[in-house]
């Protein structure tokens, strides 16, 4: 959307470009002026052909046929249709324009509006009141496709994906326009074809002026033909433009010699001369008080059309003549004065402008080169880039001939924005569909173990996968909440399902700490019988007990253990046996532990590791000792020595010997 901003905004910067006032010839082309191009037409009898060629010189007066453009000639053309009151008569039956609130009218209202106008009125009357339509009309819609615009991106929608919907009124409010833009062409044309008939009547009248001279009548009645004649070419209509000053040249040349022919009585040649100064004072003292209007342009446009009326009003007294010219040509001097020094300032805010515009230019290049990789960073630089577009249509135009160059650079770097905006997003979109593939996937393996009740193997699973989820990218935004509940759906299930079963295996494991802790208090109060393998029979059916019983809880399981094989211990110590056989019993009593505790195979692996360790150790040990003893064995003050080292070595031999009956257990074990 903000590049479709920025096209209109440069094709109306065109359009004021086209007409940006300045005089410096040059550059650009003379500032254009809105007068009424029959106003020369009304000219006085009696004008002084000699006084009209020193008509202050001003910039419409230099302007060509051949630099008006198309349009500055059509304004004309309606200008004059609306001066000329003859030709814009309405009949008496026909109906009457009336004035109405435009700004309170719907965009229905507004084209109904159009249709009425269209239908019953002409072009001069209506053309103000069609713009102020169209702007009005376009003003509601474009409000009415932002609000769309907005809804649509809060969507989650992509803004290049949007594009308004087809809307009926506008498609009537622009063939309604256009029916319009037809009826003012047929209009203009026959303006113009009125216009070369009146050229004609008026060149007409100039041969018969110039054949007085050549009649043989009375004076009287030559004179009063004159009259008519000239009152007669007053009354005719306004002319092409580019043949106003030939004509009014030639007309008042060939007035100038009827008056020297029929040589008029001074009086009335005084008379016609006096009133023509008080009409000339009466324009000084207008063109006088223009000088201090505060708008520029208006009394500029003011004062050609007190030019067009000091060429109209003909020639005064010979002695005033100077006097008086010199008077208006002072004010026309320093209104054009103002008129040059308000554009030459308008030149510097131009050139202004172009600064601020070139700023905006590389701060719109910056963030295109920029590198963004994410949907987020894309939305904070679109954020800055708008900014500055906003910025953009608060300043006003560059130079006439930077203007379409600055904001080419412009448009280029928005353009160039966007684009890659649109790429990323494209590609993005792709990668998006990918991540939900995948996270389908992983919604389904969770479906298929939701049900599973090996906890252990199913929970690692389900941590593993949810894991995997999380290193997955986003997927589209309409799928992204489904597509999520239903992972989190199948994932809860099965822990609810795990809850459930622990909460009941809870029960059951306290009922059994319960019974083990009532078996410990048990034990603590039997005694020994005097037969050891009684003894050890009765013990051996309390570890059995004890391991049926099942599990405990996990923060209880090692204590109550521990605590059992301590009471056992005790019972062993008390054995009447030898201290090989108790421990050989303590070690089956720890076996029978081993077995109920879960993982066997791991615990009896790193049991059996450590015994072989210890049994190696102790091997080279009794190697070692039997070396010492062979070494002292030749002293006799070393007795005492050796001695000490048969001993350990005595006690290294059943310490093996016990070893490696705890191994051959553990194997027995294992098979």
């Amino acid at each position: 959307m903000e590049a479709n901003d920025l096209n209109k905004s440069g094709e109306n910067e065109k359009d004021l470009n086209a007409v940006n006032p300045t005089d410096n010839a040059q550059d650009n082309p003379t500032p254009p002026v809105e007068q009424s191009n029959d106003s020369t037409e009304n000219i006085a009898e009696g004008t002084d052909t000699s006084e009209s060629e020193e008509t202050p010189v001003t910039s419409e007066n230099n302007k060509t046929e051949e630099s008006s453009a198309e349009e500055d000639k059509s304004e004309t053309v309606e200008k004059e249709e609306v001066e000329s009151s003859d030709e814009k008569k309405e009949t008496e039956d026909a109906p009457i324009l009336e004035k109405i609130d435009l700004t309170q009218l719907s965009r229905e209202n507004l084209v109904a509006r159009l249709l009425y106008l269209n239908k019953n009125f002409e072009v001069p009357l209506i053309k103000d009141e069609v713009e102020e339509i169209k702007s009005l009309f376009y003003k509601l819609y474009n409000e009415e496709v932002e609000e769309l615009k907005k809804r649509f991106l809060a969507t989650g929608e992509p803004e290049e994906n949007f594009a308004p919907p087809a809307d009926r009124h506008e498609i009537d409010i622009k063939n309604l326009l256009k029916d319009f833009k037809h009826k003012k062409s047929v209009y203009l044309n026959k303006l113009e074809e009125e216009k070369e008939h009146n050229l004609t009547a008026k060149l007409e009248i100039i041969d018969a002026i110039k054949n007085l001279v050549n009649r043989q009548e009375s004076l009287n009645d030559t004179f009063n033909d004159f009259r008519e004649l000239q009152q007669r070419f007053h009354a005719i209509g306004s002319i092409p433009q580019n043949k106003v000053r030939d004509v009014w040249d030639t007309y008042n040349l060939h007035i100038e010699n009827f008056y020297n022919y029929v040589k008029i009585n001074k009086e009335l040649r005084d008379l016609d001369l006096k009133k023509n100064l008080t009409l000339k004072i009466e324009l000084c003292e207008k063109a006088e008080k223009l000088v201090d209007e505060t708008s520029v342009v208006s009394s500029f446009k003011t004062l050609q059309k007190y030019h067009d009326r000091w060429r109209e009003i003909g020639p005064v007294p010979k002695e005033k003549k100077d006097e008086l010219w010199e008077r208006f040509k002072a004010a026309t001097t320093k209104i054009n004065q103002k008129h040059q020094e308000y554009f030459e300032g308008l030149k510097d805010q131009l050139k202004e402008n172009l600064k601020l515009k070139t700023n905006l230019c590389e701060k719109a290049e910056a963030i295109v080169e920029q590198p963004v990789s994410s949907p987020k960073e894309w939305e904070a630089q679109s954020k800055k880039l708008i900014e500055i577009q906003q910025s953009w249509k608060t300043i006003g135009f560059a130079p006439k001939k930077d203007n379409n160059a600055i904001y080419e650079r412009f448009r280029s770097a928005c353009d160039k924005f966007f684009e890659n905006k649109r790429e990323f997003f494209k590609h993005y979109k792709s990668e998006q569909q990918k991540h939900l593939v995948q996270k389908t996937e992983l919604c389904e393996k969770a479906e298929a173990m939701l049900n599973s009740t090996d906890w252990k193997k199913t929970t690692d699973e389900y941590i593993k996968i949810q894991k995997q989820w999380k290193e997955i990218g986003p997927v589209p935004r309409r799928q992204s909440d489904a597509i999520w509940h239903r992972f989190r759906k199948a994932c809860d299930a099965f822990f609810d399902n795990k809850s459930k079963f622990f909460s009941k295996v809870d029960e059951s494991q306290d009922e059994n700490l319960k019974l083990k802790l009532a078996l410990i208090k048990e034990l603590k109060n039997i005694e020994n019988f005097e037969d050891n393998e009684e003894t050890f029979k009765l013990l051996q059916g309390y570890q059995r007990k004890f391991s049926e019983i099942g599990h405990v809880p996990f923060k209880e399981k090692d204590k109550v253990n521990q605590e059992f094989r301590n009471e056992i211990n005790k019972h062993f110590d008390n054995l009447n046996m030898d201290e090989y056989h108790k421990n050989v019993q303590k070690f089956r009593n720890r076996i029978e532990n081993i077995k109920n505790s879960g993982h066997t195979d791991d615990k009896v692996s790193h049991e059996r590791h450590k015994l072989i360790t210890k049994l190696k150790q102790l091997e080279t040990d009794i190697t070692v000792w039997e070396n010492n003893i062979g070494f002292f064995a030749k002293s006799k003050s070393s007795e005492s020595l050796v001695k000490d080292f048969e001993h350990k070595i005595e006690n290294g031999k059943r310490n093996i010997k016990l070893l490696q009956e705890k191994i051959k257990m553990l194997d027995h074990m294992e098979e």
